[in-house]
């Protein structure tokens, strides 16, 4: 049956019950039951498909994965307890002692943490390089590069990495390009239709859109994910919960409605903080100026929901704007139906190291906004009381 995206996103991957329930059912079980001993024998052996236990087998969990895999043109997803299990599962899944990764320096500060910090206990390095330099990312390929993994738009200075470009250089040598879609969603782009192999989400921002649940998932072709991730999530129980992957099929539902609305007031914001005196530079894909607007155009439905600006100042400036806020939430979620306002540098960035964060831009003067959907002239008037009380950028 050929769905289009919005029909996909409210009743792809789902299977009634014998109960024919309207809605999905959640399945708040430990374990399943078997009819005997030999059949429970198949199960675990894998003989015979079937749900087991639901650190790694459940129908709620199954459902959502299937819609995500569906709504993000895969074959297969798996859901995660968190955006970061879904990138660490990924990563012991398919990389072993002595493997090379390229990782992007636009990257969630913890992505660059696991990279830099963890994953070298085991033996695995990484390189960073900028996102939008293919030719840094093809003069870093090694013999031993197994992986090359990016956000775009990057976090959180929306930068657009030419993904089919970079699946290039990735197959030429044999590695694989996993690209983190928490910005764009598949409903303003499908990385796989451009060459990527691997999606990874979390699910805690726009899947679910209103801040209640933390969840991942990673999406690829079946093999790869049963041979090489489904084991390790199987083994180490880096699980999503029935409960969670039900809010999340609900987030679903709306998540195209969403996401062209989040664009519409982010595009809309952005063009009034460009004209604001106290504002020295914005970051949004969608303004024509922006340095990836046409890539980005090409790439994407949509330019999303995320935008950063720079005061001058330095981090007191930008703390101030923040603090005079009265009704953006001070968090670093993003992603919410509601405006969510941060300052990168000490808080998603905060665990880098400063010659990292000066390595990919991110100064003390960056406050970035998830960009909700109240009225947009409330979120002007309540982002002015903090700009209308520093100097003039211009």
């Amino acid at each position: 049956m050929s769905w289009g995206p919005d029909t996909i996103g409210l009743r792809g991957g789902w299977e009634r019950t014998p109960e024919q329930e309207h809605s999905e059912a959640i399945f708040p079980t430990s374990s399943f039951s078997f009819r005997s001993a030999a059949e429970a024998a198949a199960r675990f052996s894998g003989e015979e498909a079937g749900n087991i236990y639901s650190r790694f087998t459940n129908p709620t969990v199954r459902a959502f994965e299937n819609r995500l895999a569906a709504m993000e043109g895969g074959e297969r997803a798996i859901g995660m307890a968190s955006g970061m299990a879904a990138i660490l599962a990924m990563c012991m899944g398919l990389l072993r002692a002595g493997d090379h990764v390229i990782c992007s320096l636009g990257v969630f500060g913890t992505t660059a943490s696991l990279f830099a910090n963890h994953l070298t206990r085991f033996g695995v390095t990484t390189d960073f390089v900028p996102p939008t330099d293919v030719e840094a990312w093809a003069a870093s390929v090694r013999p031993e590069t197994r992986l090359l993994f990016l956000e775009t738009p990057s976090n959180p200075l929306t930068e657009v990495a030419d993904i089919r470009a970079l699946a290039e250089v990735a197959h030429a040598n044999d590695a694989l390009l996993a690209v983190d879609n928490c910005f764009c969603t598949p409903a303003l782009q499908r990385p796989l239709e451009w060459g990527a192999d691997l999606v990874t989400h979390s699910a805690t921002k726009y899947l679910d859109g209103q801040g209640r649940c933390v969840g991942g998932a990673v999406v690829g072709d079946a093999e790869t994910l049963d041979k090489a991730i489904f084991p390790f999530l199987r083994t180490a129980g880096p699980s999503m919960s029935p409960f969670n992957a039900w809010v999340f099929l609900k987030g679903l539902e709306t998540l195209n409605l969403r996401m062209r609305a989040h664009s519409e007031q982010a595009a809309a914001l952005a063009a009034w903080l460009k004209e604001h005196p106290a504002v020295d530079r914005v970051h949004y894909s969608g303004l024509p100026d922006h340095p990836q607007h046409a890539l980005a155009a090409r790439q994407q439905t949509g330019f999303g929901g995320i935008v950063s600006f720079e005061v001058p100042g330095g981090r007191e400036a930008a703390w101030q704007v923040i603090d005079a806020t009265r009704m953006l939430s001070i968090t670093a979620n993003l992603g919410d139906v509601r405006s969510t306002i941060t300052h990168p540098a000490s808080t998603t960035h905060g665990r880098v190291s400063p010659e990292q964060r000066d390595a990919m831009g991110i100064r003390e003067g960056l406050v970035r906004i998830s960009v909700g959907l109240e009225d947009l002239a409330d979120i002007q008037t309540d982002l002015d009381r903090g700009l209308g009380g520093l100097r003039p950028a211009r």
